[in-house]
């Protein structure tokens, strides 16, 4: 038995998140990373044009994160950052990261990753409202399609059905409208909207059929990821702001994937001039060199967490709240995301990506290709009039692709790309000339 297929069989011994054994037969047995390149036990050399999972935005093999990561460790990896006790580097990055994405937000709450991220801002909303004297705005509007992690919480509020279906009955209070997707928008449209103005109606009558006394909360990717890189209408949250503001609704953005610079702006709402109540963030901010999110909330939150008595104190958290190693990481990915200006290199570099997927609408399956910033989705349909969602031919063409050096992910019937943010422009030029290799291939 070859060392790579020793590897696989001990990974047998492993169960994969959203796991199927149909999904997993021969899986990339990855041995270690430099910039955007993968390099695999069996010998292969792939671009990685997911960046991990959205994340890896500095790029592989960063010496400077191991090494802040090393010297934190030495000091102190780890010590309780419950009330009471605090440590540096936690310290040090919540200050840093007050007023960081939006001025209003000036106050970090430490969780591990998205997941518990989302659930804190759906406990935090649901806090907020009882100490206003509200207790019945408990729900929770968010969008079909949307992804908010995998926590009880989080996998109702995620707009997925498929995440659902072994793991109900449904959490109640999480209720779905339609999603503003330009391409596809599958609500009511009436004479004379626009796909954004259409989208946001849909919020407010949600919220009125609801009743806007029982409506804590709406949840929303700026740009909706694993729903398939829907970039939405420029009219849309300006409209959601709005509406949020009009019925006491707390605006949650699901900043996850799209936070620190992915889209060419450090947090994806600045590109519409608007600013949330509270922010969910994860992935980016150490690049996934270590397991960090979290959530910012505005003063007027923050303020009514401190004006509680002592019987109504904000009781959550988790044991891994404020790490002192990942924070530290955090802090040194941030300062080499300043140094390179990530959000303009994704501007700049998204662009380019774009540009080069449009020319594969030549082909007869793509059907649409968007995007913003270095988060690019193009959509394979079996039928450009009808734009009919062909997953099947999504997941041949993720396949050939694969076979030919290039990473990406099929979500339904598009596939997404969101590269390291160090990528270069040769490296964006080699994804879509691998990806129209791959399609030539299909084709042929």
């Amino acid at each position: 038995m070859s060392t790579h297929q020793n590897w696989v069989e001990k990974d047998k011994k492993q169960l994969h998140p959203v796991y199927h054994p149909k999904s997993h037969i021969d899986p990339l047995v990855v041995d270690h990373g430099e910039g955007v390149w993968l390099y695999t036990t069996d010998g292969q050399k792939i671009l990685d044009g997911m960046a991990g999972l959205w994340n890896v935005n500095a790029g592989y093999g960063r010496e400077e994160l191991a090494q802040a990561a090393f010297d934190q460790m030495k000091k102190m990896a780890f010590t309780s950052n419950f009330a009471g006790m605090t440590n540096l580097p936690s310290i040090e990055l919540a200050d840093k990261l007050a007023g960081f994405a939006y001025e209003g937000l000036n106050t970090t709450f430490f969780a591990s990753g998205g997941s518990e991220a989302n659930d804190s801002a759906f406990k935090t909303a649901r806090y907020y409202w009882k100490r206003k004297g509200k207790p019945e705005k408990v729900k929770v509007i968010a969008r079909k399609g949307s992804y908010h992690g995998v926590t009880m919480y989080a996998t109702f509020a995620t707009g997925l059905e498929k995440y659902h279906t072994m793991f109900g009955p449904a959490v109640p209070g999480f209720l779905h409208i339609p999603a503003p997707n330009p391409y596809r928008y599958d609500g009511d449209i009436k004479p004379g909207e626009t796909i954004g103005q259409a989208a946001a109606r849909a919020l407010e009558e949600a919220i009125l059929r609801e009743g806007p006394e029982t409506v804590g909360a709406f949840i929303a990717e700026p740009v909706m990821g694993v729903g398939g890189v829907i970039v939405p209408p420029d009219d849309y949250f300006p409209l959601v702001r709005q509406i949020c503001d009009k019925y006491e609704v707390l605006l949650v953005a699901d900043e996850v994937i799209t936070g620190f610079g992915r889209t060419g702006e450090w947090f994806a709402l600045k590109h519409w001039g608007i600013q949330p109540d509270i922010l969910s963030f994860a992935k980016a901010i150490t690049s996934g060199y270590a397991q960090l999110g979290g959530i910012q909330i505005s003063d007027e939150i923050r303020e009514t967490i401190e004006t509680a008595s002592e019987g109504e104190a904000w009781m959550h958290g988790y044991t891994y709240s404020g790490h002192a190693m990942a924070c530290a990481v955090g802090l040194k990915n941030l300062e080499l995301m300043e140094k390179d200006n990530y959000p303009a290199r994704a501007r700049d570099l998204g662009k380019r990506l774009l540009e080069g997927l449009k020319t594969l609408e030549e082909f007869p399956f793509v059907g649409n290709v968007r995007g913003k910033g270095l988060v690019c989705g193009v959509e394979i349909v079996s039928n450009k009039e009808t734009r009919a969602a062909d997953p099947a031919t999504a997941m041949k063409i993720f396949k050939a692709a694969q076979k030919h050096g290039l990473r990406s992910r099929p979500l339904g019937a598009t596939l997404a790309f969101a590269p390291p943010l160090v990528i270069n422009e040769e490296e964006v030029d080699e994804i879509v000339k691998r990806l129209g290799a791959a399609m030539d291939s299909i084709s042929a």
